[in-house]
């Protein structure tokens, strides 16, 4: 890829229901190995082989649609076999012979079609987009996300890649991913930083790493472990061909006639030799601690804070007092206040009612998923030098800004790159540097872990355990939240925030059931569950949209002459109590009229030519 080798002679196998997590750091080409394997991007030299007849459905981690379209509309835009099919079915449909009709009719069979946008429907329904014809140009990049997300499980592809699936996606959302992607049979690929998803989903772990791929058959509690022991073997082999290429490189300094009778095997094999002594085993055991500004005892305090936009409550009367060194994450569904609270604490958003009171030696350092700028022009080194030279760790010790921007994995030569030239990962982490080396007291951390690789996230979280001042974390990530945090702030919706005195996982064990409401105006997801009883027509002749209300008809009517027969059974059983009877008695004619209607409606489609 132009003058940097992200990967080279890679080959690695898929097998037909493995649940594959790749794991690289940012930068070695995560993202590029994804595309190659999507179909959004080619490789240089070798080659992938697909079984036959593949369907693959992939999520990029930046997905693009035409705006002028609504949610439900993004759902048939990408095309796979199925949309292709329905467009097929519409447009046989609409010519005068129709034409092959019975084929595409059992094709339609095949892949169930016909119940493409019910599942739509439904898959959104569990991500909170309930508004189906909300156009896209309205929807935040987050949204946005979970559309795509939907679209691509929608599919249900042979071969499922997704590109950081859970970024954008509140815990509630994750937790219903990992339990969808758990039980499925699909064969998956992906990359995610959230260690406790791909601990539970993924069975096989590829880690890319110095261009070449490793296979661990196992979750991510096993590759950790696995990688260990490859590394103490790798720097044992190192160790070894250390020693051996002093006695070789002694050899080879000889005088040419001393090693004139020589074997040329040995000289060509003392050049493998160097190559392996020299080879560097790279494992980031850093443990940055760095002098903060003096922070005094009072903090902050929330003084009766309320906020709200229209209808929707955010805030209301909420007190709190900060005490000095706290930790503290906030958790709670999209759309319920988490980021304006924290901007009204920085003074960026102003409250409706009450206030913030902040302590004169609060220095804030604040990360946002949009407060990230950069001269694209500028060198990574340039960038960190025009903040400061030195960074103060305090006990009279600094480090440069080049030494600075090593600990968090910018090598010499790549702080010598144009900051265009980085992934995205990549700017997170020189965007975190910046904010850092700027010594706050108080850190407020909006999503920090979004498009971080592990390595990145372990270096962070060694940084804020050792960080002494106070923390606010904003984070999706469980793993993240329960290393670094002491308690939580729950937002729940309509005001209310909830204060735990623990991490995620022991609030999330002592509150099993989900408790935050959703962001969105609540519809109810099409009921997709139960068999089919009624006799479809050979030959329908209708739109695709009537033979969707035709399917849906006939599993309300199975429904309603279930309940029927139950409360039939009931009313004659003769063990039911009085006031039962009153209310079965009130239901039965309410089912009957319900079952009339549905049944002639159902009667009138099938009818259709």
């Amino acid at each position: 890829m132009g003058d940097k080798t992200l990967f080279e002679n890679l080959c690695f196998s898929i097998g037909e229901g493995q649940k594959v997590g790749l794991i690289a750091k940012n930068g070695t080409g995560k993202s590029t190995l994804l595309n190659i394997l999507g179909g959004k991007d080619q490789a240089d030299e070798g080659q992938v082989v697909f079984h036959n007849d593949l369907r693959i459905g992939y999520l990029e981690q930046t997905p693009d649609y035409p705006l002028d379209m609504t949610v439900i509309e993004a759902c048939f835009w990408h095309g796979n076999e199925t949309t292709n099919l329905i467009r097929e079915y519409e447009s046989c449909m609409a010519s005068a012979s129709q034409e092959g009709l019975q084929d595409i009719l059992d094709r339609m069979e095949q892949l169930k079609a016909w119940d493409y946008e019910t599942r739509a429907k439904a898959i959104l329904s569990q991500l909170f987009i309930t508004e189906f014809n909300k156009p896209l140009s309205q929807l935040s990049g987050g949204q946005m996300k979970r559309v795509a997300l939907a679209n691509t499980l929608i599919m249900e592809p042979d071969l499922l890649i997704l590109d950081e699936p859970t970024n954008h996606l509140d815990l509630q959302m994750i937790e219903w991913l990992e339990n969808y992607l758990s039980r499925s049979n699909l064969t998956l690929l992906m990359v995610t930083h959230d260690r406790y998803f791909l601990d539970r989903v993924c069975s096989v772990i590829l880690e890319l790493d110095d261009e070449t791929v490793y296979t661990y058959h196992g979750n991510y509690a096993y590759y950790l472990e696995q990688r260990a022991q490859r590394l103490d073997v790798a720097r044992a082999e190192v160790a070894r061909a250390t020693n051996l290429y002093r006695t070789e490189l002694d050899w080879m300094r000889r005088m040419p006639q001393a090693r004139g009778h020589k074997a040329r095997y040995r000289e060509e094999a003392f050049y493998d030799l160097e190559k392996q002594a020299h080879r560097r085993i790279e494992e980031q055991q850093v443990r940055l601690e760095m002098k903060s500004t003096y922070i005094g005892s009072k903090i902050f305090e929330a003084e009766y804070v309320s906020k709200a936009y229209g209808e929707r409550v955010l805030l209301k009367d909420f007190y709190y007092n900060f005490s000095r060194y706290e930790k503290l994450g906030i958790v709670g569904n999209n759309g319920t206040g988490k980021s304006t609270f924290v901007k009204m604490l920085l003074g960026l958003v102003k409250p409706d009612s009450g206030r913030f009171v902040v302590g004169e030696t609060v220095r804030f350092g604040y990360y946002s998923q949009e407060g990230m700028q950069f001269d694209e022009q500028m060198k990574v080194i340039d960038a960190v030098r025009k903040i400061a030279e030195y960074v103060d760790l305090g006990g009279g010790r600094k480090l440069s800004a080049m030494q600075f921007l090593q600990h968090f994995m910018f090598s010499p030569k790549q702080q010598q790159n144009y900051i265009y030239k980085l992934s995205g990962g990549e700017k997170r982490r020189l965007y975190l540097c910046t904010l850092l080396m700027q010594s706050p007291n108080f850190l407020v951390l909006d999503e920090p872990t979004n498009d971080l690789d592990i390595t990145s996230l372990q270096i962070l979280e060694q940084y804020l355990a050792d960080f002494h001042g106070c923390v606010i974390i904003i984070s999706h990530d469980r793993y993240f939240m329960d290393k670094v945090v002491d308690h939580l702030f729950v937002f729940k919706g309509n005001g209310e925030v909830k204060d735990f005195p623990g991490n995620y996982t022991q609030y999330r064990n002592l509150n099993p059931e989900p408790s935050p409401k959703k962001e969105e105006t609540s519809r109810k997801a099409p009921n997709t569950a139960g068999s089919q009883t009624v006799q479809r027509p050979r030959k329908p002749r209708m739109t695709f949209r009537e033979r969707q209300e035709f399917l849906a008809l006939e599993k309300d009517i199975e429904a309603l002459e279930k309940e029927k027969a139950d409360i039939e059974a009931a009313l004659s059983s003769g063990t039911i109590s009085t006031q039962e009877i009153i209310d079965l008695s009130k239901r039965l004619p309410v089912v009957n009229t319900e079952l009339d209607e549905k049944s002639m409606r159902w009667l009138e489609l099938s009818e259709i030519e």
